[in-house]
């Protein structure tokens, strides 16, 4: 047993006994359905430069939102210290969210410190970076040099007018394609691009994307438009399902399923018959995939969060200021996660009671 003072999701201090016979240095840890923890995502700004609707509404986020103070954010070695324990505790997998990840002053110097990181085994992690690209094409050679492997860019529609309305900004779509390719050209490939697809809104873009990026390299991603937050007037009529993408694209294009290439993976992948390319769809809507989720998330000020949906984070921020150890930092993590049950797209639609979730601007999706 081991004594830990943190802070508890209420936000109340709290003396708390962690048991940590259950798990073992160098071993993976498991939550209460045997789910490991293997993905850290890591939100390191709650600011951004676009005001999505279904993320970042104008009318919440305006010019008197009260964003965090940058003595708030966890600094660069904090958060490689909490990224560290967790590697030691099964992580593989980073990636740097936010917000809007590059706006966060020297980001490139965070990645050249989590690129050190080894798991016990010795192999190195895997470091991603979830951007909306309009920085990229000034950032992409110092983000590979530091040792980022991989981007994923967020981009809803190529139709300019549509795309400049979703994302409610001044920026033209051909920033973020210019981004992409960027990317590509120093090797932060192939590069994975999020749309989420909202019915009446950008549904006709499925297939001009689709177009798009076939012969690409990069492998485009349909994610349904989830009630992430509860700000953004989420409503189950406007999700177009997996499915229903999978069928609309199917039709113009056959695809063939390919299989996942680890346990947890976010999206169904599907390839083109033709051999030009790959696709995903995220159907955490219609198809729930909670059973195999081994994501946690921490927000910019260190508060863990165990689900994209949830209500309540852990103050790890207070322990590791609070002058912890290591070793007292991994028992602490090892309770939160072992004690773990969430399961929120299984039981979407079974609440009686609304609660308010956090935003997804502030943990990242």
């Amino acid at each position: 047993m081991s004594k830990v003072f943190y802070m508890a999701p209420e936000g109340r201090a709290s003396d708390v006994e962690l048991q940590t016979g259950q798990w073992q240095k160098g071993e993976p840890l498991l939550d209460t359905r045997k789910r490991p923890l293997r993905d850290l995502r890591i939100s390191v700004t709650d600011r951004c430069n676009f005001r999505c609707t279904y993320c970042m509404p104008r009318e919440v986020f305006d010019a008197n939102y009260p964003f965090m103070p940058h003595a708030s954010l966890l600094s660069f070695e904090e958060i490689t210290r909490l990224a560290s324990v967790a590697v030691s505790q099964g992580v593989q997998k980073i990636r740097l969210t936010g917000g809007e990840p590059l706006l966060r002053k020297d980001i490139e110097k965070l990645v050249a410190m989590l690129a050190e990181l080894r798991t016990p085994q010795g192999d190195p992690v895997e470091l991603t970076l979830t951007t909306n690209a309009t920085l990229l094409r000034k950032k992409a050679a110092a983000l590979k040099e530091a040792g980022l492997n991989r981007v994923t860019v967020s981009l809803d529609a190529l139709d300019p007018v549509l795309f400049e309305q979703m994302s409610d900004s001044q920026v033209a779509v051909d920033t973020v394609l210019d981004g992409i390719q960027a990317a590509a050209e120093v090797g932060l490939a192939p590069v994975k691009v999020n749309m989420v697809v909202r019915k009446g809104l950008n549904d006709s873009q499925i297939l001009p994307m689709a177009e798009y990026f076939r012969n690409s390299g990069h492998v485009l991603r349909f994610i349904e438009y989830m009630d992430v937050g509860s700000t953004n007037g989420w409503n189950l009529d406007e999700v177009v399902t997996g499915k229903e993408i999978l069928s609309l694209i199917g039709a113009q294009y056959p695809l063939e399923p390919v299989q996942a290439d680890y346990a947890g993976e976010v999206a169904e992948r599907w390839r083109y018959q033709d051999g030009s390319g790959e696709i995903g769809v995220i159907t955490s809507v219609s198809h729930p995939f909670c059973g195999d989720c081994s994501r946690a998330r921490m927000s910019p000020e260190g508060r863990l969060y165990l689900c994209l949906f949830a209500d309540q984070g852990y103050d790890l921020r207070a322990v590791l200021r609070g002058g912890a150890s290591n070793e007292e930092l991994a028992a602490h993590l090892a309770g939160i996660w072992q004690g773990r049950t969430d399961r929120y797209s299984e039981q979407r639609g079974k609440e009686t009671v609304s609660r308010r979730k956090i935003e997804m601007s502030y943990i990242g999706g």
